[in-house]
């Protein structure tokens, strides 16, 4: 027999994993994900549906600078109308996270068109092997040419792609300070990617960006003997991936940084240790990585819960999802791009090779500001169908609700948000000067979204 308590944990359940494996998702998504069960919404999200978006052809159509991208301004509405609208929201939660930690940055690249190339790359592989990854973003023309790949030749290599491949995108620096690699891998490195280059292609529009793609250059590759990470042989760049996909630094820096970016902010040793482990048990497949962590009781305890600060892109694109208010790629929803960026987070634009600094760093008082404005604004949309419904779900959830019982029908609606006791005292509070809520009273669809922008701003909600 189902309890009331069993079905409630269920549902909490259910929306903490869609908070993380996603962007949040509205109240009635997560009753249809709670009736599938926790282990098959799993395997849903971890196998989206590979068909060609619908959607793009609207996208051309309502966003016609963006089809030549000619700049990352007009690149970046593509892919905000993807986190904000997108059926696969952990294809684009994994892009995301590759983006950050591959970095590739629009400020210097300064090409619109590659750039959205990338990501379509990130949704392509993101969920498959690391090596499998590397190897491609090592092709990837915009990443030659954020690292300067595109101008290393046999005979004077450049290594910041070598060095940069094994400090922040594969192996990372030990606790010690000291690297697992030494300046002599790096130069190996370096010579073994000689000759990776990439050249233009016919562009779409005559006056458009040219499109890129990889062309490796026989002549300008470095053939001689190399050693690497212990290994010696005729190296190139293959060669170099396949031996730093094998290493346990590999294997332990990929699993603190999934940890990091899908459940808490704060590492949790014994669990990246496991992680690793299936790293190298299943040689990097990253979907197995993320099949154990949200199938781990770690990952379930409520000990995560609401612990892990949103990103700028969880923050605005999980409040915009609530709204449902995109019906088509318009100007409006273009600008979703534009607040993330000024919260601190400036879509295919990460602000150096190392990515976006997370957790706490996304939060001062400047931030906090657009922060609490923007959710504050989207809740408040009372015309926004996510919001009629989620009015609707408190007005019909009793005839009278007490102050406390009231607020608990919001956090209910607003996707099975927790409060702190503070917070929540605060509310029920506020809520105790008006009296009891009955949806048929004069002015009850304005109490409850003033409610809803009122949990909005609250600290708490700052946290997924």
């Amino acid at each position: 027999m189902t309890t009331a308590t069993s079905t409630r944990t269920d549902v909490s359940l259910i929306a903490h994993l869609l908070r993380r494996a996603g962007f949040g998702a509205t109240r009635d998504q997560i009753d249809e994900y709670t009736a599938k069960g926790y282990e098959e919404t799993v395997e849903e999200l971890l196998h989206p549906n590979q068909e060609e978006a619908e959607d793009q052809d609207l996208m051309d159509r309502y966003y016609i600078a963006s089809v030549e991208a000619r700049s990352v301004g007009h690149a970046d509405p593509q892919w905000a109308w993807r986190l904000a609208t997108s059926q696969k929201p952990l294809e684009e939660k994994i892009a995301l996270f590759w983006h950050g930690l591959l970095a590739v940055g629009g400020i210097k690249l300064d090409h619109g068109l590659e750039m959205l190339t990338e990501i379509d790359l990130f949704r392509r592989v993101g969920l498959g092997s690391f090596q499998n990854i590397l190897l491609e973003i090592s092709r990837n023309p915009g990443m030659m040419y954020w690292l300067d790949n595109q101008n290393s030749h046999k005979d004077a290599p450049n290594e910041n792609y070598g060095r940069e491949l094994l400090e922040l995108f594969s192996m990372g620096i030990d606790d010690l300070g000291g690297g697992a690699y030494t300046e002599g891998d790096v130069k190996a490195a370096a010579r073994a990617f000689t000759g990776w280059a990439s050249r233009p292609t016919p562009p779409p529009f005559f006056l458009g960006p040219f499109p890129m793609e990889f062309n490796f250059d026989s002549s300008d590759h470095d053939e001689g003997e190399k050693t690497f990470l212990g290994e010696t042989g005729n190296f190139n760049g293959e060669d170099i991936i396949e031996i730093i996909a094998k290493q346990r630094a590999t294997a332990r820096f990929i699993a603190f940084r999934l940890y990091l970016f899908f459940v808490a902010d704060e590492p949790n040793e014994p669990e990246i240790e496991r992680l690793a482990d299936i790293f190298q048990k299943t040689n990097g497949d990253v979907r197995s990585l993320l099949r154990s962590i949200f199938n781990s009781d770690h990952f379930k305890s409520k000990a995560v819960r609401f612990r892990k600060i949103k990103s700028p892109s969880e923050l605005v694109f999980g409040a915009a999802r609530l709204t449902d208010r995109f019906d088509i790629p318009d100007m409006e929803s273009s600008s979703l791009a534009n607040q993330a960026l000024f919260m601190g987070q400036h879509l295919l634009n990460p602000p150096s090779v190392e990515g976006w600094h997370e957790g706490e760093e996304w939060v001062d008082s400047g931030s906090l500001i657009e922060r609490i404005n923007f959710a504050s604004g989207e809740v408040g949309r009372t015309n926004a169908p996510g919001i009629q419904r989620m009015i609707e779900r408190v007005g019909t959830s009793d005839d009278l609700l007490e102050p406390a019982e009231f607020v608990e029908a919001c956090l209910d609606a607003l996707g099975c948000i927790d409060l702190g006791d503070r917070s929540k005292s605060v509310l029920i509070e506020h809520a105790a000067q008006i009296g009891s809520f009955t949806s048929n009273k004069p002015g009850s669809a304005e109490r409850t979204v003033e409610m809803f922008q009122l949990i909005v701003s609250t600290p708490d909600y700052q946290y997924c």
